[in-house]
């Protein structure tokens, strides 16, 4: 197998390689370039055909060539014959010009291997159509073996070659001698062509009324390239040596019945023995039998059997025959029309027109593309009738394929893109828009067909803008996203800023709308809604446009509008376009309903963000977050933000401002402390963390009852108040020092209900003490008259679960008290008592250092009170420890002051302050 295929492939190379040397050979390729073989014909399939372009023009050719090597088997003076007939033939056919009749471009060329001439474009031969493939390359190509003759092409074939008869015979006065399939070429568009003159036969009196024509007697022993088809000839040429235009005739009726029955003639003849076939032949033609007509259509039967007859007067001629009834056909009257184009004037050009398409669909898609497209195409040229043949073109175009829609449609079309007159052009172009976005190639679009439409929506006309406008959005989803949003759509703001004319403002509105759906959301954000607010008129149609520009806007899934966007810009803007006095109600109604839907979904939008917020702080309010007792200096000195903020709300009467302590016989009271809305650093978070887990560790251990301390009872008469007092500060520094290391609970409940009020002391002026938990808690300087107004105040304090807490002490200490009675201190004074100094009455500071708790430092610092804010810092108070600290201070529990021991640079500041205070009470007590 693979053998066989190699000796053909051998084969044709060979062939081919040996038509080119002998093409190259001649001068008409000096002109033209020769493509391949197409296929054969003239005379005996002599002709070979290629196609083939010229160098100059680039315009398409047909290349006839004659290979001499065909005629090397006969002797010379019968070459000499065959040579001189095929070139008279040639030279004919060049001198006689008719549209049906084969072009001829180039006339006849001779070189020592061959014979060559171009002609217009050709597609094949008839002979070849119906069957016949002799001189054909190998294999035979598939578009003429698959090829097969519509009704119409057949019909009207028939017609362009009768119409050719006639003419030879009315107008030249020649006969042609030898019509057949083999001198019938197709063109490329699907015309038939006669050519084949080498045996054609001129009147010997053309001016006469009646010419005559010469007839040569039939010679068998001439070579068969020399004799006319013997199959084809009218019995009378061969029998009685005569002929006429009737002749060719009967030549014409065997030509209809063989494109009827695959190519076979009515006759078989004999060339060995043609006398005696041609006798055979007349009496079958004198009782031809139904049967041997019967693949011909009834409509032409009876005239094909008279183009038989054996009597030529019989016999219709040219001119009858194109006038027939089987002519009569819808299509081949088309076909016909489009081939005397030339002869027509634009208004019958127009009527012509007009009535195409309903034509176009019954006509087979071969035939309009190759035979009424190129005649379309042609009127291109005539300005004045684009607007009458662009419909046809583009209807014709719906039904081509992408690839036969740019090989034979778009080249013709591309020019008449950039025509801007008549405008009918433009608005056909808009009408079949989405035809050309889906057929025409990326980069035409781009180069062509869009630049048309820029065109359309800036064009002076305002039919035409309008027209372009209403006919963007049926093919905006055809255009390229970055050419919408980078061309067409300016064009199209442009055009609804600077028009005069209501309609193309609204309808620029109308079309926005319309392709809003494929546009991107912060597009049309950013651009299409600020555009909205610069249109200038407040027409009722152009606020109902804006109107629907932000409705479908809004509602539509991709796009939306942000909240953000809804309250700054789009409820504004409608709002003040809804109280329009041009508005009607209805209109004024589809205004507020579009206001209230924007409205109700910003805010629920809000409202879910603000609960989402709400829970988040409320997760973060579940966290017990504790202020550390121990804090850094830098923490004292620098307040955080969070605290800053609950300030605020104190000072504005914010919920996170103290509530104060509301006091109860079980001495329990609790507040909600306000979640700090400031992030936590990564460190804060930490300690935090650590926080949170010692106060579950002091969670886990039992609650340590406090020791109540019962007041001493007065007695009326009068005691050496000297001893008691120093009795009395004895007993509070033994307290103060082992209440020191005993644990209290930090719960976070406040003082208890044992004070009933903060202490009113003397008036001079007023000394701010800090303890870190609360704001700064006012001590009133002054005399020494300090007895409490009740008198368990400071004897016995209540039970405490938690951290110790002075709201209520910062709380009452604005209340107004009775003076005290200092009466009690009286006997201080007497003669005979010793006077006792306050260096005797206070404890001496320790000279080292104490130990803290351990209690208190695996505990970490206390609970922050949550009735004010944590910033304050720690107890800002002069002496702590020493002098007048508060352990040394009798008008403050101690328990309830038990505080981390402060640094000893500390201590020696506050033992400074105490020692003034001393002297106070020295010059005091005298």
């Amino acid at each position: 197998m693979e053998s066989m295929l190699n000796k053909l492939k051998s084969t044709v190379t060979k062939v081919t390689a040996d038509m080119t040397s002998t093409i190259m050979g001649n001068p008409v390729t000096r002109e033209f370039e020769v493509g391949r073989h197409i296929a054969s014909g003239g005379p005996g399939m002599s002709w070979r055909i290629y196609n083939g372009t010229k160098k100059s023009t680039k315009q398409e050719v047909a290349v006839f060539v004659l290979d001499k090597k065909i005629i090397d088997r006969y002797q010379k003076f019968e070459k000499d014959q065959i040579i001189d007939s095929l070139k008279k033939g040639v030279q004919q056919l060049t001198r006689l010009r008719h549209p049906r009749l084969l072009t001829v471009q180039h006339p006849l060329e001779e070189s020592r291997d061959c014979l060559a001439f171009c002609t217009e474009p050709v597609f094949a031969s008839l002979a070849n159509v119906l069957g016949q493939w002799d001189n054909l390359p190998s294999p035979v190509p598939t578009d003429i073996k698959e090829y097969k003759l519509y009704d119409v092409e057949t019909k009207y074939g028939l017609l362009q070659v009768s119409e050719g008869l006639s003419f030879l015979h009315s107008g030249v006065k020649m006969v042609h001698g030898n019509l057949c399939p083999e001198n019938i070429i197709l063109n490329k568009s699907g015309a038939w062509k006669i050519m084949g003159f080498d045996f054609s036969i001129s009147s010997s009196n053309p001016s006469d009324a009646e010419p005559k024509y010469g007839c040569k007697e039939w010679d068998p022993n001439l070579p068969h390239l020399c004799l006319p088809n013997p199959e084809y000839v009218a019995p009378e040429y061969i029998l009685s040596v005569s002929c006429d235009v009737s002749s060719d005739m009967y030549s014409l009726g065997v030509l209809v019945h063989a494109v009827f029955n695959e190519g076979k003639a009515v006759f078989h003849v004999n060339k060995q023995d043609i006398f005696k076939s041609f006798s055979r032949q007349l009496d079958q033609l004198s009782h031809l039998s139904p049967g041997v007509l019967s693949q011909i259509p009834e409509e032409v039967r009876e005239h094909v059997k008279m183009l038989l007859s054996v009597t030529s007067n019989v016999r219709p001629d040219a001119d009858q025959m194109t006038k027939i009834p089987f002519f009569d056909d819808v299509g081949a009257m088309t076909l016909q029309y489009f081939d005397s184009l030339f002869q027509r004037d634009n208004l019958q050009k127009s009527q012509f027109y007009k009535g195409l398409p309903k034509v176009l669909p019954k006509m087979p898609k071969r035939v309009v593309l190759y035979r009424i497209l190129p005649a379309l195409m042609s009127e291109f040229v005539n300005p004045d009738m684009v607007p009458f043949v662009l419909p046809n073109v583009l209807s014709i175009a719906e039904e081509c394929t992408k690839e036969e829609y740019i090989r034979l449609v778009l080249p013709d079309l591309t020019p008449v893109f950039k025509q801007q007159e008549p405008v009918q052009i433009l608005l056909i172009f808009l009408q079949k828009m989405d035809l050309l976005l889906t057929k025409t190639p990326p980069e035409d679009i781009k180069n062509s067909v869009l630049p048309m439409v820029y065109r359309a929506v800036e064009a002076p006309s305002i039919q035409i803008q309008e027209l372009c406008l209403n006919i963007i959005p049926t093919f905006a989803n055809l255009i390229e996203y970055p050419s919408m949003k980078n061309a067409l759509i300016p064009r199209i703001k442009s055009a609804c800023l600077q028009t005069s004319s209501l309609a193309v403002r609204v309808n620029s509105l109308v079309c926005l709308g319309k392709i809003l759906e494929y546009l991107d959301k912060w597009y049309v954000i950013d651009e299409i809604l600020p555009f909205l607010q610069q249109i200038p008129s407040r027409e009722p149609a152009v606020l109902m446009g804006i109107l629907g520009i932000y409705k479908c806007t809004f509602t539509h899934k991709k796009l939306g509008i942000p909240k953000e966007h809804l309250a700054g810009k789009s409820i504004p803007h409608l709002v003040s376009l809804s109280i329009d006095n041009n508005l009607n109600l209805n209109q004024f109604n589809s205004f507020m309903a579009v206001i209230k839907d924007m409205l109700t979904r910003m805010e629920s939008e809000h409202k879910t963000k603000l609960e989402q917020l709400h829970i988040m702080q409320e997760q973060q309010r579940s966290i017990n977050i504790t202020n550390p007792l121990n804090q850094s200096e830098e923490t004292k000195s620098t307040p955080s933000p969070a605290t800053k903020v609950r300030d605020i709300d104190d000072i504005f009467g914010g919920s996170s401002g103290s509530a104060g302590v509301n006091g109860n016989q079980n001495g329990s009271s609790s507040t909600v402390s306000q979640p700090s809305r400031v992030s936590l650093t990564l460190e804060e978070k930490q300690r935090l963390a650590k926080e949170q887990e010692q106060a579950a560790k002091l969670r886990s251990q039992q609650p340590l009852a406090p020791q109540s301390i019962k007041p001493a009872p007065t007695t009326p008469q009068a005691k050496d108040l000297t001893s008691s007092l120093l009795n009395n500060m004895t007993s509070l520094n033994n307290l103060g020092l082992n209440s020191g290391t005993r644990t209290m609970p930090l719960q976070g409940s406040t003082v208890s209900s044992t004070y009933p009020a903060a202490p009113t002391m003397g008036g001079m002026g007023t000394m701010g003490v800090s303890n870190g938990f609360n704001s700064p808690m006012g001590f009133q300087t002054g005399g020494m008259g300090m007895r409490p107004a009740t008198p368990g105040l400071y004897g016995g304090m209540a039970t405490t679960t938690s951290a110790p807490n002075f709201s209520a002490l910062t709380q009452n200490q604005n209340q107004t008290g009775k003076p005290p009675d200092m009466s009690a201190l009286d006997s201080l004074f007497t003669s005979n008592k010793p006077k006792v100094s306050l260096n005797q009455m206070a404890p001496k500071p320790d000279q080292g250092t104490t130990a803290p708790s351990p209690w208190l430092n695996q505990f970490g610092p206390g609970q922050p009170s949550q009735t004010a804010p944590i910033q304050a810092p720690p107890m800002g108070m002069p002496g702590v420890q020493g002098g007048f600290g508060m352990q040394a201070n009798p008008f403050f529990n101690p328990q309830n002051f038990s505080q981390p021991v402060a640094s000893s640079t500390m201590n020696t500041g506050m033992i400074k302050q105490s020692a003034s205070v001393n002297n106070d009470f020295k010059d005091l007590f005298g």
